[in-house]
């Protein structure tokens, strides 16, 4: 049984992090240039740790299966970035970042970690701003902010519809330094493959050149893994199609805990599903729910029609008819379920009927459409793009769709996973979100995380390691976690089917949609954890793996990624059968107020569940970790 140790510290909550940096063990100056760190990942949260980690002196390999860090995932992020500046002056402050926070997630997150998040918010912001991210700004030269779900407040900053972009440039600029300065060694085209332990510690990865198909044995003091959520074990995301979990994966199946697979968050902004030929679905970001108004028709029989046709009174505002306090700006989780549950109900729009409008009609008519386009413009023309419809004269139309992942691999106060020497930041780990993140909070929690957090917790761990000591690319442990790859690979070569990997891939979608999706139930749950082990059986009888590993081979990458899907869609759909309650993103029917909302139990589910991997063909242990409150009084959670 894995020990899991959250090395909370003691005190007051809003003097935790400050105790904790000022009593954690140092590497001096002159030692931390003995000390070599993996990175593995150069999204926001990777750049970040591998540019300030260079800028102490360490130094840094860092490994990213793009081209170019620039690719990295973090660019698809739209609406913004949440600090607690209370530039607004309308009651904001770090307590209630903090507690907006925690409740958006349910009362299903660690205090401590939820509380540092927010302290360090207000960092990033100073940080970005001198890094040149060109934040939107006020008249008068102030930075500007708007809202986002879940929050009463405006503190969301933003650089039109594309701050994930300027802020990864921030990142990939300190980044580029630091390589150009040789601190740090960039991997390009290069995808973990396996965790190397010696002595029980992390010290070293195995990585294959998407290029050349080389493989190549990397040793470290200690590995950081900044890849990225698992929402492609659905098929249809909004993630980038390469996005993957085989990083995180292959560290579980080392021993790494992976805390609350089930937690997995539908966006309720994104186009609608059209047809199977799709690859990916397109975000609508969230800001747009500031101005826009979400409806449909109170009557079936008018789904169909026009939406102008529609007069107002035989319009159904439903987000602001049943959360008249938080109205279209509700809690992603809650707006989801709210769209799903009219479309249910026949009044959906579209010809599927899977779908609502987002109007802007209103908000044309108090702005312009010159003041809309200002705020908007690129994601009106992104959704003219994919659609060929004109937001600002109809209706968007929307539908809620798998975004992001709450849970990941487990890790303590200091990022650290229950291997020692093995950090995870970003989407990559559990800590922040609870069963529901609020938007504009990934973007937050990846820098803080790279900028504001490892930097001073991996020093707790490495000054226990002897500078120098770590082991050669040649240990035996490396040799056989390399045995262990081109094992992996042979099979996937060797299988020689009839169908592609995209074939299963969509096959498991489907299977994870309808059975662990926006609603869960016992029997669909059942029903998938008998289907997902038939399909993996016939994954590895029947896959086709055209070409050689010995040269670039995009169907072995993508074979090696669905492999990896089929093992962690299992696990997923294990633990929502498991957790015998409703919370935030994870909706058993089964555990439901009468007016449908989440129905926790507070007795038996105030944990975190962290699973631990027991060996091919056995299953999995779950762990526990309490989650105490001391500082918020968990409630049921009410947007109304």
């Amino acid at each position: 049984m894995a020990k899991l140790e959250s090395r909370i510290p003691s005190g007051p909550l809003a003097d935790k992090w400050r105790n904790h940096k000022a009593s954690i063990k140092l590497v001096n100056p002159a030692n931390k240039r003995k000390y070599e760190i993996i990175v593995v990942g150069a999204g926001l949260a990777g750049s970040s740790a591998a540019a300030t980690l260079a800028e102490l002196g360490y130094k840094v390999k860092c490994f990213v299966y793009h081209d170019s860090p620039r690719r990295a995932h973090s660019i698809a992020a739209q609406g913004g970035i949440n600090a607690a500046k209370n530039y607004q002056n309308d009651g904001d402050s770090v307590y209630r970042l903090f507690y907006d926070t925690i409740k958006g997630g349910d009362y299903r997150s660690r205090e401590a970690n939820v509380h540092r998040l927010a302290e360090v918010s207000v960092n990033i912001i100073d940080q970005c701003v001198a890094q040149g991210v060109p934040f939107a700004r006020e008249y008068g030269g102030l930075l500007a902010n708007r809202s986002f779900g879940g929050a009463q407040v405006s503190r969301t900053f933003y650089a039109r519809g594309q701050t994930g972009q300027q802020l990864l440039l921030g990142a990939y600029s300190a980044l580029s330094r630091m390589i150009g300065a040789g601190g740090i060694e960039l991997h390009a085209n290069s995808e973990m493959l396996d965790l190397v332990l010696v002595g029980g510690q992390a010290k070293g990865i195995v990585v294959r050149d998407l290029i050349t198909g080389e493989i190549s044995r990397h040793a470290a003091d200690a590995v950081v893994l900044a890849t990225g959520g698992y929402g492609n074990v659905f098929n249809l995301s909004t993630y980038a199609r390469q996005s993957n979990a085989t990083a995180i994966w292959r560290a579980y199946k080392r021993g790494a805990c992976f805390a609350n697979p089930c937690y997995t968050q539908i966006h309720p902004t994104c186009i609608p599903v059209t047809g199977d030929y799709q690859s990916k679905l397109t975000l609508m970001s969230e800001s747009l729910r500031n101005d826009g108004r979400i409806w449909v028709p109170k009557k079936k029989e008018d789904r169909l029609k026009p939406p102008a046709s529609i007069a107002e009174a035989d319009r159904d505002y439903y987000l602001e008819r049943m959360y008249p306090s938080f109205g279209n700006l509700a809690p992603r989780d809650i707006a989801s379920r709210a769209a799903k549950r009219v479309c249910d109900e026949g009044r959906g729009v579209g010809e599927s009927g899977l779908g609502v409008y987002l109007d802007f009609a209103e908000a044309i008519g108090r702005l312009t459409e010159a003041g809309v386009r200002e705020r908007y413009g690129n994601l009106f023309d992104i959704y003219h793009e994919i659609t060929n419809e004109n937001a600002y004269q109809v209706p968007m139309r929307i539908y809620p769709a798998v975004h992001y992942t709450m849970g990941g691999l487990w890790v303590d106060y200091n990022l650290m996973s229950n291997v020692p020497g093995l950090f995870v930041l970003g989407e990559a780990n559990f800590s922040d979100h609870g069963a529901n993140r609020l938007g504009a909070s990934a973007l937050m929690q990846g820098l803080a995380d790279g900028y504001f957090v490892i930097p001073y917790t991996i020093g707790d761990y490495l000054a226990t390691q002897k500078p120098g000591s770590r082991p050669a690319a040649d240990a035996a442990e490396f040799k056989a976690a390399e045995a262990n790859i081109a094992g992996i690979t042979q099979r996937l070569l060797g299988v020689n089917g009839k169908e592609p990997v995209s074939h299963f891939h969509k096959r498991l979608g489907k299977i994870m949609w309808e059975g662990c999706g926006m609603a869960r139930t016992a029997e669909t749950l059942e029903k998938a954890l008998q289907e997902i082990p038939k399909l993996r059986e016939d994954y590895w009888r029947n896959v086709k793996v055209p070409g050689s590993e010995k040269t670039l081979n995009q169907s072995l990458e993508q074979a090696g990624r669905v492999a990896d899907f089929l093992e962690l869609g299992e696990l997923l759909c294990l633990d929502a059968l498991t957790r015998e309650e409703s919370c935030g993103g994870h909706f058993r029917e089964e555990h439901q107020y009468p007016d449908g909302e989440c129905k926790r139990d507070d007795e038996k589910f105030a944990h975190v569940a962290a699973w631990e991997f027991q060996g091919e063909g056995n299953a999995p242990l779950r762990n526990t970790e309490p989650l105490n409150y001391e500082f918020v009084k968990p409630s049921v959670r009410s947007y109304k």
